[in-house]
């Protein structure tokens, strides 16, 4: 707790005591706080906190402290039993120390006493005096932590956990095994997702695995989120605690009455901040008679530090594999993660190159405002580059209004459910049925651009087979993953015909006779810079099959 400081004499008291326990005491002591020369309190009516664990700390009443040498600041922290905390910073003449003064200004009713009182960091302050003589400052404000559950759980079990959804279910059930009466779970973890505010995952009592569920950026505008207890936490005002049981309870958010309902009788949700300073929470919930004691949420409250890290590390691993899956695609985005980050890192592998290029884009480019055209190129590329992926297909890259991409042919391992076709023609496959959806979705696209009075959109789609290098180009401090060979330009160079046969997609040899049927030819044609003249085929119609569950031909 950041909030403790040293006070001479009491901390032996307390280490060895096993349990969790908080005691206000009335100290009749005078007690005099000294900021850069100056006394910034002095009172005779201080109250006297000790926690287990904990070095005592002094509450000094308002009326005996120099507010107005204080400045109140955007800071708070929570302590789940005695509320949030407000914070002041304190300037004395040309010297000011940042958050160091706090008070619980509506303190939860278990530490009602604390009202009015204000704390200060001892380790912050120039000196401080019990009756006449001066105390002596811990620097270090040491946290007593033997004789907490959680702590060596942290150390030697917690860390093994693989992933958050593990990491939560383990978390649940070792709370419950050491005897907190612990009914349900739930973190809520913030990520960076071009589609997704965040991660929720749910533990319950009797549970072995936790439920993770996805939260849209949708739901910032949805009742269930603007009228919950997670909306002060991300603000940063600090946390909640809501009493279910006994008379006219406190039920100000939907979700209460629905845990009340379920028979809940304590709810508390804490920030469980990272690194960075993202806020995101952590909420317990029990159905025990007179709810959670101070001994449980102590021990909880004091491996949140530890428990925050390692939930930030889980998060980071996934919000890298969601970012490289998002802007290099999942093929891509798994050599990355797996050390292929050097210039010159690719390998040799078969592939089918798919290219599909928007047609007549110069002149709209020009006769459209920037933000009209960004628009027009977001709706092709849903209608072609989601085909792709929706195929098993990696989209490498968009070339202004161009899609690459491609479908490798993984030579090890079959096509599962499928008895006569060959990894080679199931890629092939997939490709011509991602063409074929795409035309199918440009139809689709075009009729409501029609009914609005605007140009139907065209593109040409080209499909090649062949050996290419994939890999790291570039420079070392920027670098691109992309395909080379003559089989990547050869698939860019058919697509350039498109428009002088008419056809909106065509294909090679090399794939067509990897077809079952379909492929029409359309003759022998020359490429630019190809030496030799190649057959081109074209689909006798582009009605698209549904996606397969598994790829067959």
């Amino acid at each position: 707790m950041g909030e403790v400081m040293a006070i001479t004499g009491e901390r032996a008291q307390l280490e060895g005591n096993p349990d969790y326990k908080l005691e206000i005491l009335p100290s009749s002591k005078r007690v005099k706080v000294v900021f850069n020369g100056i006394v910034v309190a002095d009172t005779t009516s201080a109250r006297l906190l000790r926690e287990t664990r904990y070095p005592p700390v002094y509450y000094l009443p308002r009326e005996d402290v120099r507010m107005d040498l204080m400045q109140r600041t955007a800071h708070h922290t929570h302590c789940p039993f005695k509320g949030n905390a407000n914070y002041w910073s304190l300037s004395v003449g040309d010297k000011t120390a940042e958050n160091v003064v706090w008070s619980y200004e509506d303190p939860l009713p278990e530490m009602a006493e604390l009202s009015g009182y204000i704390a200060f960091y001892q380790n912050r302050m120039d000196a401080w005096y019990e009756e006449d003589a001066e105390v002596s400052i811990d620097p270090d404000n040491v946290v007593y932590t033997r004789g907490n559950p959680f702590t060596g759980w942290l150390m030697s079990e917690a860390w093994e956990a693989a992933t958050t959804p593990e990491l939560v279910a383990r978390l649940g059930r070792k709370l419950v095994e050491e005897q907190v009466p612990l009914m349900r779970l739930a973190l809520i973890v913030r990520t960076l997702h071009p589609q997704l505010l965040g991660n929720a995952y749910r533990w319950h009592r009797g549970s072995e695995t936790s439920n993770q569920t996805e939260v849209p950026y949708e739901a910032l505008t949805s009742s269930a989120y603007l009228n919950s207890p997670l909306v002060p936490i991300f603000d940063g005002v600090g946390g909640i605690r809501r009493r279910l049981e006994g008379d006219n309870p406190v039920l100000d958010f939907p979700i209460l009455r629905d845990l009340q309902a379920d028979g809940a009788t304590d709810y508390v949700a804490m920030p469980l901040p990272f690194s960075n300073g993202q806020a995101n929470a952590l909420t317990l919930t029990t159905d025990e008679p007179g709810g959670f004691s101070t001994k449980d949420l102590g021990h909880i409250y004091e491996i949140l530090p530890l428990l925050s890290r390692l939930f930030e590390v889980h998060a980071l691993h996934q919000m890298s594999r969601s970012l490289l899956d998002t802007y290099l695609g999942a093929y891509t985005g798994d050599r990355v993660l797996n050390g292929r980050v050097k210039r010159g890192d690719g390998e040799d592998i078969n592939a089918v190159i798919w290219f599909c290029d928007l047609r007549d884009s110069t002149q709209m480019a020009e006769n459209l405002s920037r933000a009209e055209y960004l628009n027009v190129l977001n709706s092709f590329f849903e209608c072609t580059a989601s085909a792709v992926l929706e195929r098993g297909g990696e989209v490498l890259k968009f070339i202004g209004d161009a899609v690459l991409a491609i479908f490798p042919i993984d030579d090890e391992n079959p096509v599962p459910g499928c008895l006569n076709c060959t990894p080679i023609s199931a890629a092939c496959f997939r490709a011509i049925e991602a063409a074929k959806d795409s035309s199918r979705r440009l139809e689709a696209l075009n009729a409501e651009r029609t009914a609005r009075g605007e140009a139907a959109l065209r593109f040409a789609l080209s499909i090649h087979k062949g050996k290419v290098t994939y890999g790291n180009v570039g420079v070392d401090q920027r670098l691109d993953f992309t395909v080379i060979g003559p089989a990547a330009n050869e698939a860019v160079r058919i697509g350039n015909i498109c428009k002088h046969l008419d056809q909106q997609i065509l294909f090679s040899a090399e794939i067509a006779q990897n077809l079952c049927s379909g492929a029409v030819s359309l003759g022998r044609h020359s490429l630019r810079g190809v030496r030799n003249d190649r057959e081109i085929f074209t689909l006798e119609n582009t009605e698209p099959a549904p996606v397969p569950a598994e790829p067959g031909l």
